[in-house]
């Protein structure tokens, strides 16, 4: 069923911080910091797979990413969803059914075999299509998968995403110069608002937080011999 109740950005943003804490999608830890892909540190880490185990929030943060996607995008934007290998697969499914529209996904690279595809699923050439992963940190990823869309003669210039890190300023620019507008529900600091609300973590550990999330390089060059 598409979704018709529109609530304010704020509240979805609200609402998407505390039922992330409320599974334990949210970890903080400034002792023992956790390392990146990147190979950096940080206190922070999330996990936003864990919605597809719990039906009852999986199905509301859903539906605000649909209501967010028609809102910010347009109620007849897209032909397809196409969602990015693997973590973005589940949620694209979801937001297709709820949108009415077919579904694909985009591999992160050719499978090797076969056709050699990245593109599981029918796509066809003048589709707009909109890329739906479960986060963006600096957006880097999203720049391959929306290449390998745009390769097959459909168009992307959306990316939509349940949690984005909001903390690094040259994500959304980055996003912009390659023609990709991102919309999000949440980011660390809706996360650390609530934190704070709940008293979810010790004080001394969201202090620590909030000094990584306000200079996140500076914080991870200090500590990058941990």
């Amino acid at each position: 069923m598409i979704p018709s109740a529109f609530p304010p950005k704020s509240e979805i943003a609200r609402l998407t911080a505390r039922a992330l804490l409320e599974i334990k999608a949210v970890h903080f830890n400034a002792e023992t910091p956790f390392m990146l892909a990147s190979g950096l540190p940080s206190p922070t880490y999330i996990d936003c797979r864990k919605l597809i185990s719990h039906p009852r929030i999986r199905s509301v943060l859903m539906d605000f990413l649909a209501v967010t996607i028609m809102r910010d995008a347009g109620f007849e934007a897209f032909d397809n969803i196409a969602g990015g290998e693997t973590a973005g697969i589940p949620f694209a499914a979801l937001i297709a059914e709820r949108l009415a529209l077919p579904m694909t996904y985009v591999r992160k690279k050719p499978k090797g075999y076969g056709r050699n595809a990245r593109i599981e699923g029918d796509m066809t050439p003048g589709q707009r299509v909109l890329l739906v992963e479960d986060l963006t940190t600096d957006g880097g990823s999203k720049l391959s998968f929306v290449d390998a869309i745009r390769e097959t003669g459909a168009s992307c210039a959306h990316t939509a995403v349940i949690f984005f890190y909001g903390i690094f300023p040259e994500t959304t620019q980055r996003l912009a110069d390659h023609g990709i507008a991102l919309h999000h529900l949440c980011t660390w600091w809706d996360v650390l608002a609530e934190a704070r609300d709940q008293g979810s973590f010790d004080a001394a550990t969201l202090t620590e937080v909030e000094a990584f999330l306000t200079a996140p390089r500076a914080w991870q060059d200090a500590r990058k011999t941990i």
